[in-house]
């Protein structure tokens, strides 16, 4: 038993605030690097603002690109759940899938061999197989 569980990745208002700043910083401090291009004041200036604008914009939209991704999808999947029926005459076990009104010491259907009442004995999750 396999039920698909539909999870949408949402957006944090904060983080997305973060990466606005950024992006803002960012054109601010290509703007700077422009004006002293065309100023002609301070060539190292103008490289670095040029430098760290450029750096901004990549990680800003990196970043909104990343939380916008598609929406995660998480499988769960169920246990196989188990009923042990036993005889308390003969001592016949029986082992079936789990039912939805099985509790321990609940007396069910008659034993195959003898035609006594079978008692639930354990009701447990079966272990995983592993590959």
């Amino acid at each position: 038993m396999t039920d698909n569980v539909n999870s949408v990745r949402k957006l944090s208002p904060f983080l997305l605030l973060i990466i606005l700043i950024a992006f803002i910083l960012s054109l601010s401090a290509l703007y700077i690097a422009v004006d002293s291009f065309i100023n002609q004041s301070g060539a190292l200036d103008a490289y670095s603002f040029l430098a760290i604008g450029f750096g901004g914009l990549a990680f800003s939209t990196y970043m909104l690109l990343q939380t916008r991704g598609k929406p995660m999808h998480a499988v769960l999947v169920l246990p196989k759940v188990v009923t042990t029926l036993e005889c308390p005459k003969c001592d016949f076990k029986n082992i079936r899938d789990f039912k939805r009104e099985d509790y321990i010491f609940k007396e069910t259907g008659p034993c195959q061999k003898c035609n006594e009442t079978m008692t639930i004995t354990a009701i447990y999750r079966e272990a995983k197989k592993k590959k």
